[in-house]
């Protein structure tokens, strides 16, 4: 009778261990929804994360650099339109010469480089990029929907 107590107290400690642990169904859950934006059963998806370096290229010409700089921001456009691009926008001064990002609505980073190498800037020599797997909401596209809406001037 004793092991049996202990037994039984063993079973209802690991039974509440296990249930600590196990996943509950998500009441809200919208299959519709997470199918059209590519979500697996955590609501996430495979993206690339770009980080745009300063190239080895110093353009001194300001005319030319702001040209090149304009086919940048034309392309983040085209890309955004195509929905390959989900994210992009500048960092601040910092030590590790990092210009900026982006978040590629890709699943290979080799997809991603050929698309960073379609942007002038980078082709120029202005960007490097700094190409890393990344997974995140599936969500994530839908902010595009709203951020055109946001600014007062546009690009």
């Amino acid at each position: 009778m004793k092991y049996f107590k202990i037994f039984s107290i063993g079973c209802l400690i690991l039974n509440m261990y296990l249930n600590s642990y196990a996943q509950t169904l998500n009441p809200i859950y919208n299959k519709v929804l997470a199918d059209s934006l590519g979500a697996d059963d955590y609501g996430m998806k495979s993206y690339v994360f770009v980080i745009l370096k300063k190239g080895k290229s110093k353009i001194e010409d300001k005319t030319e650099r702001s040209l090149l700089i304009k086919k940048h921001l034309d392309n983040i456009n085209r890309l955004a339109g195509e929905n390959l691009l989900l994210v992009a926008g500048p960092f601040g001064n910092n030590e590790m010469d990092y210009s900026g990002l982006f978040i590629l609505n890709v699943k290979t980073v080799e997809e991603a480089q050929d698309i960073c190498n379609s942007d002038p800037a980078v082709e120029a020599g202005i960007f490097d990029v700094i190409l890393i797997p990344w997974y995140g909401s599936a969500g994530l596209g839908e902010y595009l929907k709203i951020s055109g809406k946001l600014g007062k001037y546009k690009f």
